[in-house]
């Protein structure tokens, strides 16, 4: 009776030891899947975050291409002199350029690292030679300098008759001039 009683407590005493790496077994596989999830909701706040820098940079850039498109067609903004070549102005395009004579349609910009600018050049349109359009460019930016978004209106101004009627043609401008 001895030696199946000292047998039975050999089989407990193995039976215990094995509780032990199971248990860090299983904590083990929880920081892993914790340590997942935390990298995971990172992840998605940088997006987040990213998502609403860019927005805020389209959202400035908007602003700044409806004002100075007012502006122009209300003629309270300068108009530049008429275009002398044909083809899509490409003053815009340089980034220096643009520095120099771009204007800012309003004294700040909420989030913004800078406020929204606006360029406005003339455009000659071969195929309509008895209208004024002008390219308007603005660029608006984000919390950080390197979140712009740049859009364009090319406004097309036709006196035909008594009225002037104006055109708007928007595009988004996909790479930022360098």
């Amino acid at each position: 009776m001895r030696t199946r009683l000292h047998g039975t407590r050999r089989a407990c005493a193995a039976r215990r030891g094995v509780a032990l790496p199971v248990v860090l077994l299983v904590v083990a596989m929880m920081l892993v899947t914790s340590a997942a999830w935390f990298e995971a909701a990172l992840l998605a706040r940088r997006n987040a975050d990213a998502v609403a820098d860019h927005l805020q940079s389209f959202h400035a850039a908007d602003a700044a291409l409806v004002l100075c498109a007012r502006e122009l067609t209300n003629g309270a903004l300068a108009v530049p002199a008429e275009a002398t070549q044909s083809g899509e102005p490409q003053v815009w395009r340089r980034q220096d350029s643009f520095e120099r004579q771009a204007i800012a349609p309003v004294a700040a910009w909420p989030g913004s690292v800078r406020v929204p600018q606006c360029i406005v050049e003339a455009w000659r349109i071969e195929s309509r030679p008895l209208v004024r359009a002008y390219l308007v460019t603005a660029r608006g930016f984000g919390a950080a300098e390197d979140t712009q978004s740049w859009l364009q209106d090319l406004l097309v101004f036709d006196a035909a008759g008594d009225a002037t009627r104006v055109e708007h043609h928007w595009r988004r401008v996909v790479a930022r001039p360098f």
